[in-house]
């Protein structure tokens, strides 16, 4: 698996998560996809997106003033929600409901 490079010098949140975002989709599981970013405020933007997406935030280094963040794609994706904890939630409500009343 190869790495691409992603130049987001210049461009302000959100723009630089937001592009990042569309070429991890792109991309292979496992692929790593290097950023280059100017925005000071990405270093909080991309370590709270990788955790909260699954990608993994493999490295990131600050030098003359552009961020370079190694960002790998998780294996798999991630549960956008879990479609079975609603019903079985419900069901067990229900369940209790139906016992205690």
């Amino acid at each position: 698996m190869g790495e691409s490079v992603l130049d987001l010098k210049h461009m302000t949140c959100p723009l630089p998560v937001l592009r990042a975002n569309r070429a991890l989709r792109e991309m292979a599981p496992g692929g790593r996809l290097q950023v280059l970013a100017t925005d000071p405020a990405s270093v909080k933007d991309f370590q709270s997106y990788c955790r909260e997406s699954g990608h993994a935030l493999v490295s990131w280094s600050e030098e003359a003033g552009v961020f370079r963040f190694t960002i790998r794609r998780r294996a798999e994706p991630a549960p956008e929600s879990t479609p079975g904890s609603a019903p079985e939630s419900a069901a067990g409500s229900a369940a209790g409901r139906g016992a205690g009343g």
